[in-house]
């Protein structure tokens, strides 16, 4: 049996059972999915049975074609302030995830969810399939996950564009990653992390424009973090830039950021060459903006970096132009 404790902040505490959340980019609820859920009184029982443990993001059919998408972990549940009836499940900070590979609603034309099943195999119809909030058993989310978040991404990555590493690997059995190790491993989510990134922007740098590979076509762009992770940052795209290695440490250090409007890049002049701003910006003082809009800065996570980090943090070592 289930135990489920109520705390005295009126955040709701429960058991560990997996969930699927059907997630719209235009929704009318107040979702974010790497910061919180909102929904309605009719899925609390089984949302607050899922505090603590892990959930899955889903796209449905006529919202786009992205089916499942990322995984994030449920901290706590809350009643939503001047609203009857609602909740919001707030996601702990530092476990959102976005899939590296999109993980489609039908694989060989079945479901990957058994409740959406036929006896047949075919695809059920409305019911269950409707649903906001769907219980998910630990099999099927180890399923997806494989499908999403490969087991062997760091081997896979290493070899993307590396033609020596891929023969030494070639007969060896490659290492994988078991399911909450994937999760939780800060160098596994890095390499996902860089990937959505980079992919988001083309493998161009945010901040100049240029798309730089070397001699074996690897992307000279990285992955910078808006937020740290460590300072309550996630590993959404949304916290993202893709910046050249020396733009990247230059924001990392506050001589840059990004202005109120999202777009403006803002520069420590009284810190940084002028000369140097020339060479490495574009000449529109504008930051690149992704393929995708959803995959945009998130402006709360812009306005953390103006406010903590631009022109407060100091460099270690002599900057990259000296």
């Amino acid at each position: 049996m289930k135990i489920v404790a109520f705390r005295w902040d009126g955040a709701f505490l429960g058991g560990m059972v997996k969930l699927v959340l059907l997630h719209k980019a235009d929704s009318i609820y107040e979702d974010e999915p790497d910061v919180v859920y909102d929904f309605p009184r009719a899925y609390l029982k089984d949302m607050r049975a899922a505090v603590g443990d892990w959930i899955i993001y889903y796209e449905p059919v006529k919202a786009g074609p992205h089916g499942y998408f990322a995984v994030a972990r449920i901290s706590r549940i809350i009643p939503k302030p001047g609203v009857e009836g609602r909740f919001l499940a707030l996601m702990e900070a530092g476990s959102f995830l976005p899939f590296v590979q999109e993980v489609p609603r039908l694989v060989e034309g079945r479901p990957l969810e058994a409740a959406l099943t036929r006896s047949d195999g075919t695809p059920a119809q409305g019911g269950l399939v409707q649903r906001a909030v769907r219980v998910l058993p630990e099999a099927e989310f180890a399923r997806i996950l494989d499908l999403g978040l490969p087991r062997d991404l760091e081997a896979l990555e290493a070899r993307r564009y590396d033609p020596r590493s891929a023969a030494m690997a070639e007969g060896a059995e490659p290492f994988e990653r078991p399911v909450l190790e994937r999760l939780t491993r800060r160098a596994y989510r890095d390499v996902a992390f860089r990937r959505k990134v980079r992919e988001a922007y083309g493998y161009r740098c945010a901040l100049s424009g240029l798309r730089l590979r070397n001699g074996g076509g690897r992307p000279e762009v990285q992955a910078a973090h808006i937020r740290p992770v460590d300072r309550r940052g996630n590993d959404s795209v949304r916290n993202g830039l893709a910046l050249s290695g020396t733009l990247h440490w230059m924001f990392d250090r506050g001589l840059i950021s990004v202005a109120e409007d999202c777009e403006t890049v803002l520069v420590s002049r009284n810190k940084v060459p002028g000369e140097v701003i020339d060479r490495l910006l574009a000449p529109s003082g504008k930051l690149l903006q992704p393929e995708d809009p959803r995959n945009a800065p998130h402006p709360e996570n812009l306005r953390w970096h103006r406010e903590n980090i631009f022109g407060q943090v100091q460099g270690a070592g002599p900057a990259p132009w000296h």
